[in-house]
């Protein structure tokens, strides 16, 4: 097989799978992991992928930040769906955590129980939506305000969870990357992110499927911390699969 075949092949391999691994494209095209990465430089150079750490993505896979008012004019419809299919793992006399992020918002704009709820938020806008609903109490996590997110960081949001324990935590995530695991774009978040995960039983991740094959700056858990993705019918076949095979129940919302 010479260079252009070579190329042909990697290529048709990525529109398959949006993504690929130097050691499988090895055996599968029969030459050396040198020769595949000389590959993917050429390829990369004439801007027809992305080459990542041990492979290739077919889409860039490093997030920049957005504020969250750009954020929320994106796949609306898809995290409205989200949303209604999280609500349904919301019990009676339930405790729960929302994080920060537009889809977990939308549950937040949803969020109307007949009993008692308890819910603990970083996010200053969810706490807006729902404080003067029926029914709900809601815990406002104190810290520094950030502008990009309306969500609160530091050492005072991370101590009061030492003391929380609720059952359900909804977390939103800028990325799902199937090596680097789930990850935010912003390193300050990163640590309130991981005490959430801490300080819940089950812990649900509400993402629209543009997320997967992306990686922010900060990793907040791997899939063995995850029980639950609730996410749209564009989720890659590849990565449902893999869900699946680390014990994270897909929910897909249509």
């Amino acid at each position: 097989m010479d260079i252009t075949d070579r190329h042909s092949a990697i290529l048709e391999k990525l529109k398959e799978d949006g993504r690929v691994k130097i050691n499988d494209l090895s055996e599968e095209l029969n030459v050396s992991g040198v020769t595949i990465r000389k590959d993917l430089k050429l390829l990369e150079d004439k801007k027809l992928l992305f080459r990542t750490h041990g492979g290739a993505s077919l889409n860039n896979p490093y997030m920049n930040e957005r504020t969250i008012n750009e954020k929320e004019t994106i796949n609306v419809e898809a995290k409205r769906k989200i949303a209604a299919e999280a609500l349904k793992l919301i019990g009676e006399n339930d405790s729960i955590i929302i994080g920060s992020g537009t889809t977990v918002f939308q549950l937040a704009h949803i969020l109307k129980p007949k009993k008692s709820l308890t819910v603990i938020t970083p996010a200053v806008k969810v706490t807006m939506e729902i404080c003067n609903r029926p029914f709900i109490e809601v815990y406002q996590l104190g810290g520094v305000i950030r502008q990009n997110s309306s969500s609160v960081t530091g050492s005072a949001a991370e101590e009061a969870l030492k003391e929380i324990s609720s059952r359900i935590l909804f977390l939103g995530v800028d990325g799902i990357d199937l090596d680097f695991g789930f990850s935010i774009t912003n390193l300050t978040e990163a640590p309130l992110n991981k005490k959430m995960i801490e300080s819940a039983q089950i812990v649900v991740v509400l993402a629209d499927s543009t997320k997967f094959g992306k990686r922010g700056l900060g990793k907040i858990c791997s899939f063995e911390q995850v029980h639950y993705v609730v996410t749209d019918d564009g989720i890659p076949p590849r990565a449902e699969k893999m869900l699946k095979e680390k014990d994270v129940e897909v929910i897909i919302a249509k």
